[in-house]
């Protein structure tokens, strides 16, 4: 199969997984399996997670309204719930960084493989579908980011903790945790999408450091098609999970991480 094909498989998978709370990075722990680049192993370890700068831009793209926080001379040139809410987002951002920055690599050591991704998968499916049974007759407290206070995003930030060991999904973890902290599901997933905009920076940053930005040609184009498979992908997958949970909960992806998560198993332990 050629390099590029590769790629932008690779790319649509990490656009669909990125957003929905299926964990992107088992997901492409898994199809590694089956699609190898010919690739350096240092490369390959900086592309899985520059990647997602694609996907990343998707809702830059499609919230800057929302995300820029200056407007026109008339209105005062700033705006106060933009910023406000910017700052949510980095209080939340604060524990996973705290842990996730000096243990990247022991992290990855540890917990990248089959038997850590299937684990999670499974077990965060069925967290998935208890939470989602408990808050069924619950009213959410929190509609809207002017509701959320900064205490309770810094819980949420907890929780994106959990998302540093593979196969958890980050916006599985942040969505999961403000969903049981009382945040409508809606402004969940929004600040979900919002956390990954510096995390995600940060984590491409922390890599391409690593990496030494010494790209050959060929690598350079591989991480570009990949990226920008990532972004229109992404655009697609955001704009069905936000119209999804306007009449659906979130159960149907439990049982998607359920399932998956015992074919891993089964594929590794009997067929490989």
């Amino acid at each position: 199969m050629p390099e590029i094909l590769k790629v932008i498989i690779l790319g649509i998978v990490e656009g669909i997984t990125e957003w929905l709370p299926i964990s992107s990075t088992g997901h492409m722990i898994l199809v590694e399996e089956f699609i190898h680049l010919n690739v350096s192993e240092d490369f390959l370890e900086m592309f899985r997670v520059v990647i997602q700068l694609g996907a990343i831009l998707a809702v830059v793209v499609l919230y800057f309204p929302k995300l820029w926080p200056f407007c026109s001379p008339e209105k005062g040139w700033i705006k106060k719930d933009t910023w406000s809410m910017w700052f949510k987002v980095l209080v939340a951002i604060l524990p996973a960084a705290i842990i996730g920055i000096p243990f990247d690599d022991v992290l990855d050591e540890l917990f990248y493989n089959y038997q850590t991704v299937a684990v999670t998968l499974i077990a965060y499916g069925i967290l998935f579908i208890l939470v989602e049974n408990y808050n069924r007759k619950k009213r959410p407290r929190v509609k809207s980011f002017e509701d959320m206070t900064y205490g309770l995003a810094l819980y949420i930030g907890v929780f994106q903790v959990l998302s540093l060991i593979p196969g958890t999904s980050r916006s599985g973890a942040t969505i999961l945790g403000a969903i049981l902290l009382g945040v409508s599901r809606g402004v969940a997933a929004e600040f979900s999408f919002f956390l990954g905009i510096p995390v995600m920076f940060g984590a491409s940053l922390l890599k391409l450091i690593k990496f030494g930005f010494d790209f050959t040609l060929a690598e350079m184009g591989l991480l570009i098609v990949g990226m920008a498979v990532a972004f229109v992908v992404s655009v697609l997958a955001i704009k069905f999970l936000m119209e999804y949970i306007k009449k659906n909960d979130f159960k149907p992806f439990g049982y998607y991480r359920i399932l998956l998560g015992a074919l891993v198993l089964i594929y590794f332990i009997f067929i490989k």
